[in-house]
């Protein structure tokens, strides 16, 4: 097990740990440098693949703590990981790479009455919302890939998902994090007057950088790619944690995050709405989205296909070669079914369906969930190339974006 591990895309071979940087792990944590795990740990959703030295299975905070005076004592970098769904090579690296979904994947308190959960970085996003349900609530921002995703990395990313469109992303769902940075400082990132303080000269970096703060950052809702300093701002409360969210690992490790839950909507209904292709669908966005809807998604006939081919069948669709699923709520069923048919009216699109079962519902969604990971595989099974991934821009945009980038491809 301590012999060097083959890059699995052939392009090098990753460093073996040195028997004393071994040593000093195995006294803190459970580390493994086999064959297998390093390799196993190489990739993650993406086409990257980088093999690390080491993999270590913390099981309590005190470990995650201890292991990162080690990779400090060793100049050694650290990679968070939780469920490795990254489609942009975040989840691995060259060094250490901290395993935070197998042990520490606890969830806290879960408060009703501020509406708060106190999770571990490993705790799987599904995990959370069967936890809050009970209570009435849920945590906001859904992406596909939550029966797998986990909240850590969620945070390092500044996830987002359909719901995000009325629940916000990640960062505008945290409350607090406590974390750990690169000099072994712990302190809890807050908000308000004071938050800035836990970090020497941050206060000083925003108080001279006012202007391009707020002329650069956060022009539009998934702006999210960099560092979103535009949170530290005192007009957005000073807010550090949701700073930090997105920083991907590069800025502190993440020990543990109280989230904020909004009520469960009571009477969803999904309208899936056809368009003749997918920029089509994205010009309706616009308007629809100022309807206050709970959910939008895009779906491509593309996408279909190819989670048709996979599975071998995919539920009945409105006619189109673009969809919007689009979820609309109410104080009930009546009311919510009535939101819907303006919400059909409004859209212009070619043809539309209403469901308020749940069965077809979740059998409908499923295909968006489906083919984010079949995407990414050949019809064969084998490793397919991720292509453009998680692109930005303003939605009034976003049709033109669409026709510019088929254009190009």
């Amino acid at each position: 097990g301590s012999g060097r591990v083959p890059d699995p895309a052939n392009t090098g071979e990753g460093e073996s740990p040195s028997a004393e940087l071994l040593a000093d792990l195995r006294r803190v944590t459970e580390a493994d440098v086999s064959r297998r795990r390093r390799a196993e740990y190489s990739s993650d959703a993406s086409n990257y693949r980088v093999v690390p030295q080491v993999v270590t299975f913390p099981r309590h905070t005190d470990e995650v703590l201890a292991t990162l005076e080690v990779a400090r004592a060793h100049k050694l970098p650290v990679t968070a990981r939780g469920a490795g769904t990254s489609v942009a090579g975040n989840a691995v690296g060259p060094g250490l790479v901290i395993d935070f979904s197998r042990h520490l994947n606890a969830i806290g308190e879960i408060d009703p009455t501020q509406r708060t959960a106190v999770v571990q970085p490993g705790v799987v996003m599904s995990s959370l919302q069967t936890a809050a349900a009970p209570h009435g609530l849920w945590f906001g921002p859904d992406p596909s890939t939550k029966n797998r995703a986990t909240l850590g990395g969620m945070i390092g990313n500044n996830a987002c998902g359909p719901h995000a469109l009325a629940y916000g992303r990640t960062s505008d769902n945290v409350r607090s994090l406590d974390v750990v940075d690169g000099a072994g400082r712990r302190f809890t990132a807050g908000s308000g007057r004071g938050a800035l303080e836990a970090v020497p000269g941050l206060e000083r970096l925003v108080s001279g950088n006012l202007a391009l703060l707020r002329t650069e950052l956060g022009r539009f809702t998934r702006q999210v790619s960099g560092y979103s300093l535009e949170h530290l701002l005192p007009e957005k409360g000073s807010h550090l944690a949701r700073a930090l969210v997105g920083t991907e690992g590069s800025v502190v490790t993440l020990l543990e995050a109280t989230v904020e839950l909004h009520p469960l909507p009571t009477a969803p209904v999904l309208v899936v709405l056809g368009y003749p292709d997918m920029p089509s669908a994205a010009d309706a966005v616009v308007p629809l989205a100022a309807l206050n809807p709970l959910a939008i998604e895009g779906m491509d006939a593309r996408l279909v296909d190819v989670v048709r081919r996979h599975v071998g069948s995919v539920p009945d669709l409105p006619r189109g070669a673009g969809w919007l699923f689009c979820e609309v709520g109410g104080v009930d069923e009546a009311d919510a079914l009535a939101n819907a048919a303006t919400f059909v009216a409004a859209s212009g699109a070619l043809d539309s369906m209403v469901t308020t079962d749940k069965a077809t519902s979740a059998a409908l969604w499923r295909i968006r969930a489906d083919g984010v990971g079949l995407a990414g595989r050949t019809p064969a099974g084998r490793q397919a190339w991720p292509g453009w991934e998680d692109a930005a821009v303003p939605p009034e945009n976003l049709g033109a974006y669409l026709r510019d980038f088929d254009e190009l491809l």
